[in-house]
């Protein structure tokens, strides 16, 4: 890695002008159509139906909100040549039709339910009146019997599927395989995303001092997103002083301490697309312990990075992290998350997942187009504190570019003594 890394592609901010090209939205929703038509292929599926709400925004463009997220409210229907459908939210399916008039008239965009989530029963009818649609629109574009790939659906409504005779199997290593790849449009809207972040870091490092707790910097990390644009904060890790280590995954409202070390992870959303972005400080002064738990961290990092290019396959990658056992833990399933690699996109967990736990008996190849976030975690000889770094990366045709920017190489006191 260069010593001060440089994105490969723009962030500019207002995605559309008419004097510069930046991103072309039309092109977009193609791309990812394109796509997963092209994994239904590999796969042999006739069609997938789609319920997680990432790939529902990818394969359709439409989206409702984060209140509806994964609650299995809503679904889409992708065929090998018909025109997506979508059954939404009762009037969320009139609203697609005058966003998106090009895409959806009353045909493909029509209200749905399956019961929300088993709120309403089976013996309503809902879910077989929905597997009955289904089987309608298979059979109208010749595709009765053909294999119908489903990604995240309740029980009831797979045994509704089923029931009406439906050819079920899994879709969610397609949808996988289609987002893993991604475009010049979903890189730029990646690269703005993680810049967004890059901003929200500077004010987290000039508010850190003692008093602050772990919770300020959730609620003044929310509100400069939102500023900046963001579509929707999914989480803000918060972490400090002795809750540093073990790694808890969730912030509280204990204060920042002198000399107390400090980790946020940054999960948001921008027109679709997701940040992982961990950093780590020290306030007032950082002791030797800290210091070379930083050290280290950084050098996993770097060796990792180093690695990042097409060719490459995930379990080299996992092989320049330690094993579980060297860093206080009892395996690989204990440690997992911690010494990790993972694909973002509209998902924040997509291919390739890189890990001991996986990689190292079940490898897979780095190609050009994938990014993805590459995560280390070093303890400190304190007992307490520990280091944090995510790196987010574009594979390109000889590399890679990282795309977090807020400074990293080395451990960064914040208001120093």
């Amino acid at each position: 890695m260069s010593e001060f890394p440089v994105a490969t592609s723009p962030a500019p901010g207002v995605m559309g002008v008419d004097w510069e090209v930046r991103v072309d939205f039309e092109r977009l929703r193609q791309y990812r159509l394109a796509r997963v038509r092209q994994m239904m292929e590999e796969h042999d599926l006739g069609a997938v139906l789609l319920f997680e709400t990432s790939n529902i925004r990818y394969a359709t463009s439409t989206q409702i909100g984060y209140w509806a997220f994964n609650k299995g409210e809503r679904y889409a229907l992708i065929t090998r040549k018909g025109r997506p459908r979508i059954w939404d939210f009762g009037s969320a399916a009139k609203a697609h039709r005058l966003q998106l008039p090009h895409w959806y008239d009353e045909e493909n965009s029509v209200g749905g339910n399956t019961g929300l989530q088993g709120a309403i029963g089976p013996e309503a009818g809902l879910h077989k009146h929905a597997a009955q649609e289904i089987k309608s629109v298979l059979a109208e574009e010749g595709l009765a019997g053909e294999r119908l790939g489903v990604d995240m659906a309740e029980t009831a409504v797979i045994l509704a599927l089923q029931a009406e005779g439906l050819n079920v199997v899994d879709g969610q290593q397609a949808m996988m395989r289609a987002r893993e790849i991604k475009s010049q449009d979903e890189i730029i809207l990646l690269t703005q995303a993680c810049a967004m972040v890059d901003g929200v870091y500077q004010g987290i490092y000039e508010m850190l001092k003692p008093g602050i707790r772990e919770s300020d910097v959730v609620a003044y990390a929310h509100a400069r997103l939102f500023e900046m644009g963001s579509e929707f904060v999914e989480a803000i890790n918060s972490i400090a002083g002795e809750r540093c280590s073990p790694h808890p995954h969730v912030f509280s409202r204990r204060p920042i301490r002198p000399g107390g070390q400090a980790y946020f992870d940054i999960i948001h959303t921008f027109n679709g697309y997701k940040t992982c972005y961990y950093r780590t400080f020290v306030v007032g002064r950082a002791t030797q312990a800290q210091r070379d738990a930083f050290k280290q961290a950084r050098e996993w990092m770097d060796a990792a990075i180093d690695l990042v290019k097409p060719g490459t396959t995930t379990d080299q990658i996992a092989r320049v992290w330690p094993a579980a056992q060297e860093f206080g833990f009892a395996d690989e399933m204990d440690a997992f998350g911690l010494q990790f690699g993972h694909g973002v996109g509209v998902g924040l967990h997509e291919r390739p997942i890189i890990s001991r736990l996986n990689s190292l008996d079940d490898p897979i190849e780095i190609k050009e187009g994938m990014v993805f976030a590459l995560e280390t975690y070093a303890p400190a000889a304190d007992g307490r504190s520990a280091a944090r770094i995510e790196e987010e990366v574009v594979v390109t045709a000889d590399g890679c570019k990282v795309i977090t920017l807020f400074p990293c190489e080395e451990l960064m006191v914040a208001n120093a003594y």
